[in-house]
């Protein structure tokens, strides 16, 4: 349901919201609030709410030390794992300077701009996702090891499959929240599981993306669990991936992802630093069905973009991305290279071409092809690039 403010404070009212959390992010897609009481609510949508901005990665060159939060009704959302009385809610927030500018690395901000962009060029993008994460067990402590949870493999049914109970909770979680999981399983990895998302638009994606990773850390937190999205939890075991589904038509609804792959392809290794952004990132290449090498298919294995057709609709899936990125950031980026193609029309190469070249192996390699791109440099704010090329 899209809320206006009036209709959010009417609902903190009704439902005895006690706290709302103002949530946003850093520049690297990590989830940050600051919680505020109902009577700050019209001040919030009014004014905004101010912060700090030296702590925050990507924030830190805010000219005046401040920066202010301003909440989205459309993003209301009770967190269900609080207290029925004296309830939290949350909503997502845009970040703004104090005289009331969009702040330039804000990238929920960076991702509307696309989305703006592609609307002006006739093109509506959507976003699904499939994520994969693994469970392992605490200590007596508390602490998180290295235990996987169990040791079921790719959708292996209960009693070995002990994460199916987690899943089922995650899933009912995020429907209460107002977002609508398509599917779950568990997968290749001893204790890995995924939830799949139906296409949505691109913010609404990203938002459920970040709210995604939010419920399953809460809840494998409250069955006395720690979920894992790295890349490479475990060195002999497969890793976990972020794979992206794409859909591209005109706004008359003809199909475009073919010319929207072919953009994403030419642009991927350029790209990719945002897309995998952590060092253990690479190790994941070429390992299991992880692909290492800039190519497609029509057939779903192990290349970088899987494409199909099914009821005369097609869909390009995105395999190379790992669930550390930024969500808001990685959308726009696939928007900004699916528009290069489709305005260029651009070709895809040749399926399963053995001369594709590979992916960047490192993220040093992954720095130098940003660092030299043009694309990125338009498209990415300096102080924001500037926390990813260290």
């Amino acid at each position: 349901m899209r809320y206006t403010p009036d209709e959010v404070m009417q609902f903190i009212e009704e439902e005895d919201a006690k706290f709302i959390r103002l949530a946003f992010r850093d520049a690297y897609g990590v989830q940050k609030n600051i919680s505020i009481m109902p009577g700050e609510l019209k001040k919030a949508f009014d004014e905004g709410i101010s912060i700090g901005a030296g702590e925050i990665a990507g924030f830190t060159n805010a000219e005046s030390g401040r920066l202010y939060l301003i909440p989205d009704p459309s993003t209301l959302a009770i967190l269900p794992w609080r207290p029925d009385s004296g309830r939290v809610v949350r909503m997502f927030c845009d970040v703004y300077t104090p005289d009331g500018k969009p702040f330039e690395a804000d990238t929920r901000r960076i991702l509307q701009e696309a989305v703006t962009k592609a609307d002006e060029a006739g093109v509506d993008f959507r976003f699904g996702s499939a994520s994969e994460f693994y469970l392992f067990k605490k200590d007596e402590e508390g602490n998180p090891t290295k235990i996987p949870y169990d040791q079921a493999g790719y959708m292996d049914i209960a009693p070995l499959d002990r994460g199916e109970n987690i899943r089922r909770e995650i899933c009912l979680t995020i429907e209460q929240m107002g977002l609508t999981p398509e599917r779950s399983h568990h997968e290749r990895g001893p204790g890995q599981n995924e939830i799949d998302f139906h296409f949505g638009r691109p913010l609404k994606a990203a938002d459920q993306m970040t709210t995604y990773k939010m419920v399953v850390q809460t809840v494998a937190d409250r069955n006395g669990l720690i979920a894992d999205f790295s890349p490479v939890p475990l060195p002999d075991a497969p890793g976990n991936g972020y794979h992206i589904n794409i859909y591209a038509v005109d706004h008359d609804g003809n199909d475009l992802c073919r010319y929207a792959a072919a953009g994403i392809i030419d642009k991927i290794r350029e790209m990719t630093l945002f897309l995998n952004p952590a060092d253990g990132s690479y190790a994941r290449f070429g390992t299991g069905t992880a692909p290492d090498r800039v190519n497609w298919s029509s057939v779903d294995g192990s290349e970088m973009v899987h494409i199909s057709t099914h009821h005369e609709h097609t869909r390009v899936e995105l395999r190379s991305p790992d669930a550390l990125s930024n969500p808001y950031l990685v959308y726009a980026l696939l928007i900004h290279a699916g528009l290069y193609g489709i305005e260029n029309k651009l070709e895809l190469p040749q399926e399963m071409d053995a001369e594709s070249i590979l992916l960047p192996q490192s993220r040093r390699e992954a720095i130098q092809a940003a660092s030299d791109s043009s694309f990125i440099k338009e498209l990415i704010p300096e102080g924001l690039l500037k926390c990813y090329i260290v």
